[in-house]
Parts: structure tokens; sequence; C-alpha cells
């Protein structure tokens, strides 16, 4: 077989991630549920917005985060997400270039997709989401020849909410996988996973999905199962390879008869949750991607959640050395 272009492609909502800092007073007046991501309109995102003051604006979408934390540890991406004609998606493809990451969809006149996050004092976060452009990615739009040119495509559940974009992932997928490449998925929220439960059920059932990324509660969801260990059993019977987080209890990776345990690695307190998830991603993937073993890989998906928590927002500080910060803590402990 000849070795792909890329080392991953991820298919996501292409979002810019607008943040503040608001007790939970803040939440409760704005009548959201505290540390859920919720979907709202456009209208009133634009009013939330303005409540929430002065922010930070910085390029997100789950996908997206786990591809700019990829471009620091050197692998080869590109990126399928759909933003609009406007100063946000300038600032989405221009972000994308300065990483290296291939971004090869042109804007649409539809806004920009954002998502508004507000964190608690004690590091959680409310995230409410106005997809914008994201929502009319068609299939048609989408090259099927890149998902076949990757070693792994790495899906973003959120990617079912409307049905261009579901119909671009799944072809993508069956794409990847008809070329025998590596195909991830991320059930990318407790939320996502409560409405789209039984289309994600059909992909584990069909075989079509290599490696299920999947938090405590989320795996709960997919699951029915309360107790974790009956949803890992209940996962593990249905794709090649589990790879499950709980938080400050670490995370499991379960590839057949073989189970791989990893404990949290803090880089001091937890200062704010968001891109936890996006970032243990990327660690595991770049591991997998090098060939490391799966215990390395999952380490490095640890490591790599754990300094971006120490830290507000889900992107790195800019010049900072993702891939050296890995491996001095690999050597070391």
């Amino acid at each position: 077989m000849i070795p792909p272009r890329y080392d991953v492609v991820a298919i996501g909502n292409a979002l810019v991630d607008v943040l503040c800092h608001k007790d939970d007073g803040f939440v409760a007046a704005q009548g959201l549920r505290r540390g859920l991501m919720q979907p709202i309109a456009p209208d009133r995102a634009v009013l939330l917005h303005e409540a929430m003051g002065q922010c930070e604006e910085v390029c997100g979408g789950s996908a997206a985060n786990t591809m700019a934390a990829l471009a620091r540890l050197g692998l080869r991406l590109a990126f399928i997400g759909q933003v609009g004609d406007d100063r946000l998606g300038r600032l989405f493809a221009a972000d994308m270039a300065a990483s290296g990451i291939a971004f090869p969809l042109p804007p649409i006149d539809r806004p920009t997709g954002r998502c508004l996050i507000i964190v608690s004092p004690d590091g959680h976060r409310t995230m409410n989401t106005a997809i914008g452009a994201s929502e009319y990615l068609p299939a048609a739009a989408f090259d099927g020849a890149i998902a076949a040119d990757t070693a792994i495509l790495y899906v973003e559940g959120y990617m079912w909410r409307t049905d261009e974009p579901r119909a671009a992932a799944r072809a993508a997928i069956e794409v990847a996988r008809a070329h025998g490449r590596r195909t991830a998925f991320t059930l990318s929220s407790e939320y996502c996973v409560q409405q789209h439960h039984d289309d994600f059920v059909a992909l584990l059932d069909a075989g079509l999905i290599d490696i299920l990324f999947a938090n405590e509660g989320e795996l709960a969801e997919l699951s029915g199962r309360a107790d974790f260990e009956a949803g890992v059993a209940w996962a593990a019977a249905r794709v090649p390879l589990l790879i499950a987080t709980r938080g400050r209890d670490g995370a499991i990776a379960v590839e057949g008869a073989r189970r791989y345990e990893a404990p949290a690695e803090p880089f001091g307190a937890v200062v704010d949750t968001t891109g936890a998830g996006d970032l243990f991603a990327a660690g595991v993937l770049a591991g997998l991607a090098q060939g490391r073993d799966l215990p390395v890989a999952l380490r490095m998906g640890a490591i790599a959640a754990g300094r971006i928590i120490a830290l507000t927002g889900p992107r790195l500080p800019e010049g900072e050395d993702l891939a050296r910060l890995i491996e001095d803590r690999l050597r070391t402990s």
C-alpha cells in the first residue's frame, strides 16, 4: 500500500471560541445549564456574547483543537470544515495556515460558527454553540480522495447535528474504511450522545469505527450503563480500540483482551477544563500515528490533557513546545 499523504485528517465544526470567566450566578441568570454543551440559535448567541462582556476570541471547535495540538507535534494534517466569508472565517483560515494544516474548502455566504464558553471559578465550562456555516458542510464539497490519503481519519460526533455534515462525515468514514485506513470517532459530549445515540451505536455495530474516544459520562450515555466497567465492557465488544477518560482518575485503553491504564498527568491546579478531551485525543493520535506502543500513546494523551487544563482555553500558548514537554514527561516518570 502506498504511504498516505497525511498522518491525520479530521472532520469537524470550524468555530471560533469566545471565552470569559464568570461565576455560577451569571450562568444561572442566563438560563444556562452549568457544565454542559448546548446548541443555541444565532440570535441568542449574539445576545449572550454581548452579556458576557470582554472576551477572548480563539479559533476552536473540538476536532480543530485536536489538530492544532497535533501540528505542535509535527504531524502531516488536513482539516475539513466550513467557515463563512466574514472576519471570523478569515481568522480561522489564517490560523489553519499558520499551523501548517491543509484547509481546502472555500468560505460560503453564511456566518462562521462560534462557541461561547463561560468558565466557572472551579475550572468547569458551560459551552453554548451556534454552529453557523458548519451546518452547511455538504458531502459534495468534500473530496473523498483526502479520506483515502490519511493514516487516521478523525471525526467528531458534533457533525451529526444536521443532515449535510452528517452525510459528509459518514461518506468520509466509508471511503477511509474502503481504503484500509483507520477511523477514529469522538463522542464529543453527553448531550451529543443523547441526541444521536442510535446513529452512534449503528456506526459501531456496522464496524465503521476502529478507535472510539469517550469520557466517563459519554460512555454511560452510549452504553446505557451507569457502572463504568459495565460501560467499558459494552463498548469494547463493539470497537477494536476503546479509549476512555475519567478526569482525575486518568484514562484506559482496551484493545481486544488487552487493557492499559494511565494516571492523570497534572501540571499544577486545574484552571479550565476546556479542551481537555481534545488535547487528550491529540496525544493519543500522535502516538498511534508515530507507531508508538499503545500504553505510551495513552500517556501522551494524559500529558497533553494535563497541560491544557492548567491554562485558560483549548489552545497552548504560542511557541510552547508540546513535543518536548511530552518527551520530558515520558523520560522522567
